[in-house]
Parts: C-alpha cells; structure tokens; sequence
C-alpha cells in the first residue's frame, strides 16, 4: 500500500500536477502602472514552477475591482498578453499555472477610479482602516451599495476576465470569494445587510456567488475552476454571525458544480484564532480541498496522510524559497522571507532569493 505525501502526483482536471504543494496567491504589486505583468513578474513565476499548482496573485477583473497600487490585471488585453509571457514560462518549465480572478469590492478608494467614484459593496458599511494607495495611506471611505440591478454586470466582469485567462494560456481560474473582497463581502452577514433575493439567507448570500461560478463555466470547464474562501478570517474587518454554517452551505452549493477544488484559509490570520471544522467544510463540498494558512512541512504531510486535505498552499515560504518543493524532498534548511520587500519594489526580496544549489 502506497502512502500518500506532499510528493504524490494529483490529477487536478486535465492537468497532472507533478506534486500537492501549491503557490499561493501573493499580492507583491509589482506590475505597471497599466497594471500588465512585466518581465520581473515572468522571472518571479519561472523560479517557483516547480510547485505542482501555482495560483497567481490576484488579478482585478476590472478598474471597479481595483483596490492596491500595480496589482496586475485581467481585464485589458495588455494584461492578457503580458499574463501570456508568465504563463509560457511557467509552461517551459513544466509547470502549472491558475489565475485568481479579484474583486476587492468595498476594500478600495476613489482615488483608484474614474472620477473618484465611490468603491462598490453589497451594503453602505464602511470599513474599519486605511486603504493602500499610490498615495500612500488613506482612510477608507464608505462604499456604495450596488444596486440588485447592477450584479449581472458584474458576473459578466468574472465572465470577460476568464475568457482572457483563457486567451493567456493559464491551465484554469481560482474564484477569490475570501479575504473580505466583494464576494466574500456577499457572503458574510456582517457585510451583508442586503433585503433583496442577494441578502439575508445563506441561500441568498451565496446567491452572487453561484452566479459568477455559472458564468466562468461557460468559459471553462467546471474541472479548471477552483473557488477560494476563508471562513473566519477577519482581516479587511469582515465577519459571520455563524460561519460554520454559512461556509458548509457554500461548501454544499459548490459540490453541485464539479470544481476543481475548494481552497480554504483555515483560520484568522489577524488573531490566529482557528474555531471552524474545516473536515466538515471539505466533507460537504466532497472534491478536492487546498488548505492555506500557517501549514510548515511537517504539518502538511500529516494533512495529506491523515486524508484532512489534498493539497497545502504555501505563501511567506513561497516567497522567500523558489525551490521550496526541492528543498522540502531533502528537508532543506529555509530562507527567511523578507517582510519589508513583500509589497511594492524591484528584483529585490522577490527574485533574488538564491535557490539551495548556490
């Protein structure tokens, strides 16, 4: 009998992932002021393909959906064509690659769009913090609620974003429905104070949700999507009255779809705090399940072994050691990611982190 690791082969769709480690979506900002990928960004990517899955860092789906300065985008085809240069080298090297399409919903600033318009939310709450603009620091504003009226524009901006990903070449699309963004905001009744047919039930709050799952998978197949969430993390000052329930609703809604995974951030990371069940959360959507926060080495093999999970993202460790899958085989010593070069800057703390053969 043949014991399951991190360095298992996994059939992922059509794509045959050489191993369970993924890269994690890591927001470096980094791109142009056009918000198109440049050559830094396809040597960042290339060094890490030997992750069996890396997922981008997310992408805005369009100018409303922008929320932090040189976010790369998937709305224009420069972005489409400068994704196209990271994909091909992530592909030389045997890789494979997912974009995660992003929304950040009322985690914005005026400052960002045409004529100062307001960021846009399911409710008019503003939150707590400051937003990161190229101006440094600004309080954040309160957003506008969006009318009932406006959301199939919206699905239709998930819609055209997974038709460029697929014109880039990417091998599928993650769905970014956490981290207090605008389908997160959709989902939590903290955020969501809505009493139209999108708010108040859980059936309901999953109801934008669903929709923009329908309209990706009429680009892709259902087997190339993937769906983030993050049940109790608190960061962007969001939060859920009952997330256990809700996110095993969401769970259940999304198993009818045949998914590629479910990708779940287990746990707070303003607090640390980890209350939900994610087995029960993994049990109820019934595919593939990533988990994502604080997994080390260790800890994600007994995941894997134990059957709690398919697949571990990774994100600090990502950044900080291109060659993680190699040097987790050998149980390498690690570089210490560098926290001050996370957001924003050139080649350094983001390709120039040496590789255990040097």
């Amino acid at each position: 009998m043949t014991t399951t690791d991190l360095f298992t082969p996994l059939q992922l769709g059509p794509s045959l992932l050489k191993n369970r480690m993924v890269m994690a979506p890591l927001t470096r900002n980094r791109a142009t002021t056009e918000l198109v990928p440049q050559a830094i960004n396809v040597e960042y990517y290339k060094q890490r393909a030997s992750a069996g899955l890396i997922i981008t860092e997310a992408s805005p789906i369009s100018t409303q959906g922008v929320g932090y300065p040189l976010t790369p985008g998937i709305f224009t085809q420069a972005q489409t064509d400068g994704w196209k240069k990271v994909v091909d080298a992530v592909h030389e090297k045997g890789g494979h690659i997912f974009i995660q399409l992003w929304h950040v919903g009322r985690i914005s600033h005026p400052s960002f769009h045409e004529n100062d318009a307001l960021p846009v939310a399911p409710s008019a709450i503003r939150p707590a913090g400051d937003a990161f603009t190229y101006t440094g620091l600004q309080p954040f504003v309160t957003p506008r609620a969006l009318a009932t009226e406006e959301l199939a524009g919206i699905v239709e901006q998930y819609r055209k974003a997974a038709e460029y990903a697929k014109q880039a070449g990417f091998d599928g699309i993650e769905v970014h429905a956490a981290n207090g963004y605008l389908l997160d905001e959709f989902l939590r009744d903290g955020t969501n104070q809505r009493t139209d047919e999108y708010g108040g039930s859980v059936e309901n709050r999953c109801r934008l949700l669903m929709e923009v799952i329908d309209a990706v998978t009429s680009v892709w197949p259902a087997n190339q999507v993937g769906v983030r969430i993050s049940p109790e993390n608190s960061f962007n000052d969001i939060r859920d009255s009952d997330p256990q329930t809700t996110f095993n609703e969401v769970a259940k809604r999304l198993s009818t779809v045949g998914l590629a995974y479910l990708h779940a951030v287990e746990g707070d990371i303003t607090t640390g705090e980890r209350k939900v069940n994610y087995r029960e959360i993994k049990d109820h959507f019934g595919g593939l399940y990533m988990a994502n926060y604080a997994y080390d080495r260790e800890r994600a093999q007994a995941a894997i072994k134990q059957g709690d999970v398919d697949m571990v993202a990774f994100g600090a460790l990502y950044i900080a050691n291109p060659d993680l899958v190699e040097r987790f085989k050998v149980n390498a010593p690690l570089n210490a990611p560098d926290q001050n070069t996370f957001y924003g800057g050139d080649e350094h703390g983001y390709t120039d982190y040496p590789f255990m053969q040097a």
